[in-house]
């Protein structure tokens, strides 16, 4: 009788083992996930941010361009014909000269705004692009990861 208690005080013993080992792979498990869950909160709240500079600049850009086409455009008839009769008004060569330095300036400052919206759209749609596959990336790996809720049930 005394080896079947010795036997039973070992199985006990074992069994402790075994669940203290179990908790402890369970604790390390959750903390792990805690980690994680961090790591991706900090990269989701960096997108959102980037999301949010990238929404503010079109907003910007939007701008520029709904004041851009509000400027007369020289491709329209009636545009063309008021600038012509503005010209035939300048009596004098200098004035007409200071006028198409103005004009120079603006279609040259037109050009840069176009370029910028052009570069800036480019870098958007990258960006854009680069944060929809970071996200694919990371949904796919959550998925295939197995839930932290069945971690040490495995023991039991």
């Amino acid at each position: 009788m005394t080896g079947d208690v010795t036997q039973w005080l070992a199985e006990i013993r074992n069994l402790q083992r075994q669940l203290a080992d179990t908790l402890k792979e369970r604790d390390a498990a959750y903390k792990s996930a805690a980690n994680w869950r961090q790591l991706y909160e900090t990269e989701a709240s960096q997108r959102r941010s980037t999301v949010e500079q990238i929404q503010e600049n079109n907003r910007a850009l939007q701008q520029e361009l709904t004041r851009i086409k509000q400027q007369p455009a020289l491709s329209h008839p009636q545009n063309a014909a008021n600038l012509e009769q503005s010209i035939r008004q300048i009596e004098d060569p200098e004035d007409l000269r200071q006028q198409l330095i103005a004009a120079l300036a603006q279609c040259d400052r037109l050009r840069q705004a176009l370029e910028t919206e052009q570069n800036e759209h480019t870098q958007t749609r990258q960006s854009l692009t680069l944060a929809l596959g970071d996200a694919i990336d990371t949904l796919s790996k959550a998925s295939a990861a197995p839930p932290a809720s069945t971690i040490g049930k495995d023991g039991g």
